[in-house]
């Protein structure tokens, strides 16, 4: 088992001064990003095929121990029909296989409109995924919430060795922070209003957590998350957690919270940001 833990991104200009030191380029940010974390959300791939210079930058810029957790490219998931992609979805996997060891779990993030009745399609793409990747998928159709569906998209995941994507968003609705109102309502107009669903396929989770900015009010939810997590890893299960925030400087301050806590609740290895050296160690607040 393994638990990794980090944001959704590794570039944020607002974290110069608190997560990054004074006077960081933003050409410095991934380095310093990776010193800090074990994983990031790559959504960048999501938008756009990286180059195979960029790859490579990317490689040598982070140690052997960090992991990408790279989206599928929204021309792959959300243009035409899923089962067309599949020669694209090779390319995209090619692009980024010098990553080597630093490539985590990749997740497929289908759209809004990918019901159940295109659930063959799925079946197909999943069935060309090569095995020596892992694979998660987050299914945003209220058709895979319903108990009878989900449980046909629970025997599909673990019949092609794909774990579960999961977003939580109920931060969301935890009450305003001062002065962030219009963030939160941001946050809510563009983050599906979905059932949260726990569920593991194939010993591997992805959990996509919205975190609330008020670090406090998050706290409830925390423990529970806690209580899940450490039930998983007890069970063999790979679990990579991203924050996000509606406000994104707060996010490395809530991941690093959450990640001293969790480490209360089971054994894990101390947060590599928490072992450098104290001239290093900024705090948000």
């Amino acid at each position: 088992m393994t638990f990794t833990m980090g944001c959704s991104v590794w570039s944020h200009k607002d974290w110069v001064g608190n997560f990054f030191p004074n006077g960081s380029k933003p050409s410095d940010f991934l380095r310093l990003y990776s010193q800090r974390f074990q994983n990031v959300e790559g959504n960048t791939t999501f938008y756009a095929l990286p180059s195979a210079e960029t790859v490579q930058k990317w490689r040598d810029e982070t140690p052997e121990s960090f992991t990408f957790c790279l989206k599928i490219p929204q021309q792959i998931s959300h243009v035409g029909a899923l089962a067309d992609n599949i020669n694209a979805t090779h390319e995209f996997l090619k692009r980024v296989a010098p990553l080597a060891s630093r490539l985590g779990p990749f997740f497929l993030q289908l759209p809004p409109h990918f019901a159940l009745r295109h659930a063959d399609q799925l079946a197909k793409w999943l069935a060309a995924w090569p095995q020596e990747y892992r694979i998660s998928v987050e299914v945003r159709h209220r058709d895979w919430y319903k108990p009878a569906h989900e449980q046909r998209l629970i025997a599909l995941l673990e019949r092609h060795n794909a774990g579960h994507c999961m977003m939580d968003v109920r931060p969301l609705d935890l009450g305003f922070l001062p002065g962030a109102d219009v963030d939160l309502d941001n946050a809510r107009d563009h983050k599906p209003q979905l059932p949260l669903r726990p569920f593991v396929t194939s010993k591997l989770a992805l959990v996509r957590y919205i975190s609330h900015p008020n670090t406090i009010k998050n706290q409830a939810l925390w423990d529970e998350w806690y209580n899940r997590i450490r039930e998983w890893l007890h069970n063999g299960v790979d679990v990579h957690f991203f924050m996000h925030c509606p406000v994104e400087t707060t996010s490395p301050e809530n991941a690093r919270i959450f990640y001293r806590q969790l480490c209360q609740h089971t054994t894990l290895p101390i947060l590599p940001w928490d072992r450098l050296a104290v001239p290093e160690q900024v705090s948000l607040f």
